[in-house]
């Protein structure tokens, strides 16, 4: 298949998914509050792309949650070429992807994060995952929400969910803390083995995050909770914080390729404390 024809698939689904997990966001919400959408260009002298992230804030269910739509091309900064597999040599680029990140009002229901990516170099390939970070530990939110992800994962390759599983482990982990930043999920990266096969993965990621939210929040969206579990959710965003400011991938690519700056760190929640 065509490279070009490639990139025009995989933009335009993220940007279908884009719109649909908007609009069950806002089923969610009722349709009460509304997403505040954000064009942006990469650079505004010349044509190398750019993307849209919608933001609501102060819903009955989200404290904050964005999602994020990019389409960005160009060329790699020096200092950052040498770090991007098949970018070595030639610094050409093009990039699509989108990232959801939700913090929620009541404390008992998880932060949950999402995001999946096709960039090409002198080589093309996916990258992306889920993971979820509660606050208060609840065992079997947790084994539900990996089962979830292992049956799916299998339908394309038993060995997708160990492996992925595994991954996210390591990624999702602080260093200086000594600690995971939640119960995991599934991180992939560098996924370029068949392009029709690892497309239609990348799609079934998207959809399962988009079930597995709705199924949490409905589960969980009046369970009573006190201001103690409310500070512990704010000490948990400070953690969270952390991780996307020092280790995340999808940030510091952001940064160094001259992305939004308010759409990459959309990602921070709207209110975090440190002790």
């Amino acid at each position: 298949m065509d490279l070009e024809i490639r990139k025009d698939l995989t933009s335009n689904w993220f940007k279908t998914l884009q719109d649909s997990i908007c609009h069950s966001i806002s089923e969610l919400e009722k349709n009460k509050i509304k997403f505040k959408s954000t064009t942006w260009k990469r650079n505004q002298n010349k044509d190398e792309g750019g993307g849209e992230y919608r933001i609501l804030k102060d819903g009955r269910i989200f404290d904050k949650v964005g999602v994020n739509f990019s389409k960005v091309y160009g060329k790699f900064p020096k200092h950052f070429q040498k770090q991007i597999p098949g970018a070595e040599k030639n610094p050409n680029f093009w990039a699509s992807g989108i990232s959801v990140v939700m913090h929620m009002k009541n404390p008992l229901i998880p932060a949950m994060h999402f995001n999946t990516r096709y960039i090409c170099t002198s080589h093309d390939w996916f990258g992306g995952g889920m993971d979820v970070t509660p606050s208060k530990k609840d065992e079997n939110e947790r084994k539900e929400f990996h089962k979830i992800l292992k049956k799916m994962c299998n339908r394309h390759n038993k060995k997708y969910y160990p492996k992925y599983k595994k991954w996210c482990d390591e990624y999702f982990y602080l260093p200086h803390r000594k600690e995971a930043r939640g119960i995991g999920g599934i991180f992939f990266d560098y996924k370029k083995n068949d392009f029709e096969k690892d497309f239609k993965f990348v799609r079934e990621v998207g959809t399962t995050f988009e079930l597995i939210f709705k199924k949490i929040i409905k589960k969980k969206l009046k369970k009573k909770w006190t201001l103690k579990d409310k500070e512990m959710q704010y000490i948990k965003r400070g953690r969270y914080t952390e991780f996307n400011l020092l280790y995340d991938r999808g940030t510091k690519f952001g940064l160094q390729t001259g992305g939004n700056v308010e759409g990459i760190l959309m990602s921070l929640p709207p209110i975090a404390k440190w002790k």
